[in-house]
């Protein structure tokens, strides 16, 4: 599967994929609200897939801020995964973070057939980004009340991809 990063004409499909998935383009981060149109991306295939992403500062680490596959078990995450990887890859990233909410089972399964780690676990993160962003749901996947926020982390130079059929 082809990725690309974003042009200025994927910015209106972007935002209505925000607001689709996420509730909007503004996304709770790390005790704030970012605002995930403005950030750098990248598109799988004919736009079956979005990834936002924030480098830090001193340019060895990532986070990955959204990450959807609009066609799930396609190998469209993955793509996207793999992509953005190499590309951190190339310009001296080291690390790759992701945070996700403590009902998402799904994600968490995901991420960790990629080679992400645990990293950390935030005691009521989601609770205090509440009072940032109030539309975010109290109760999530498989009627979890959300309260906790995962975090994991990516070595970049000793990544190894497990997948299975239809990953």
């Amino acid at each position: 599967m082809q990725v690309r990063a974003k042009q200025e004409d994927d910015q209106d499909w972007i935002g209505e994929v925000l607001a689709r998935h996420w509730g909007g383009s503004q996304i709770a981060l790390g005790g704030r609200l970012v605002d995930a149109c403005d950030l750098p991306a990248l598109i799988a295939g004919e736009r079956e897939g979005l990834a936002t992403y924030l480098i830090a500062a001193d340019g060895t680490t990532a986070e990955l801020v959204t990450l959807n596959a609009l066609i799930e078990r396609r190998g469209v995450g993955t793509a996207l995964i793999e992509d953005l990887t190499a590309r951190f890859a190339a310009a001296g990233v080291r690390v790759l973070r992701v945070r996700m909410t403590n009902d998402n089972l799904d994600a968490l399964r995901f991420y960790q057939r990629r080679g992400f780690r645990l990293a950390a676990l935030h005691r009521d993160a989601i609770d205090r980004a509440r009072s940032l962003k109030p539309s975010i749901p109290l109760i999530g996947h498989y009627g979890i009340p959300i309260h906790d926020q995962f975090e994991l982390a990516l070595a970049i130079e000793s990544r190894s991809v497990i997948s299975g059929p239809g990953d």
